[in-house]
């Protein structure tokens, strides 16, 4: 799906213009929506970025785009980003790379989000990939039985929790804010909003990855070509 992930981030490039601020997402196929901007600011375009983690902030310097803090930006025009799942209503499931709440959080302060994947992750209901929650390591048991009390409230199927482990296993992965990461085996999420409403009222709950109103567009890269989505108004 290499050639496929391409073509969407190429895509993207569509929704871009001279000087604009953009939300840098995580993951490989933000990454390669990074290296285009690389070429397009060597071509005399004008832009930065808001990096939604570490890596990302490597990724663009490697490609000369220049970066802006987020403490110090006063618009950001259009964030990019992948996503784990889409389902019809752009609703996402993010956090595969453990960055959901720095991305949610450049998410919702752009003006627009555009999600770049391939047509693998577009599915007609959420909850096939494992549901991340990022948690503070405090009284993390108890945060997690809340966890599974609000999925089994929201009606998801197979409700069972999995503390994330770092590459090395070693130990549980640290997300660059300093919390673990639950990875909800949920199956189907037949109520996305409800569920996002109830995990989001656990103390303990940093950020979920249930990404719900927040995609203005959602592109669909193919082997040969890419599909610009735009979602329906209300």
């Amino acid at each position: 799906m290499s050639q496929a992930k391409q073509n969407a981030a190429h895509a993207a490039l569509e929704l871009v213009e001279d000087g604009m601020t953009l939300g840098l997402g995580s993951g490989s196929t933000a990454e390669l929506f990074i290296a285009l901007l690389g070429k397009q600011i060597r071509q005399g375009m004008s832009l930065r970025g808001v990096p939604t983690s570490e890596a990302t902030a490597d990724c663009a310097r490697q490609h000369n785009v220049p970066l802006i803090e987020p403490d110090k930006v006063d618009r950001i025009h259009l964030t990019v980003d992948g996503a784990d799942e889409v389902d019809p209503e752009f609703n996402l499931i993010k956090g595969g790379g453990a960055c959901l709440l720095r991305e949610k959080i450049i998410a919702h302060a752009s003006d627009r989000m555009a999600v770049i994947v391939d047509a693998s992750k577009m599915k007609k209901n959420l909850g096939a990939f494992p549901l991340p929650v990022e948690v503070d390591p405090f009284g993390m048991a108890l945060t997690a039985e809340k966890i599974l009390l609000a999925l089994q409230e929201s009606k998801c199927r197979g409700t069972d929790t999995t503390l994330r482990q770092n590459k090395a296993g070693t130990g549980p992965l640290i997300t660059d804010g300093g919390h673990y990461i639950l990875d909800c085996k949920c199956e189907l999420i037949p109520d996305p909003a409800q569920t996002a409403q109830l995990l989001s009222q656990i103390p303990g709950v940093m950020e979920h990855g249930l990404f719900i109103g927040l995609a203005a567009y959602v592109i669909v890269g193919a082997p040969d070509h890419a599909k610009i989505m735009e979602i329906k108004a209300a």
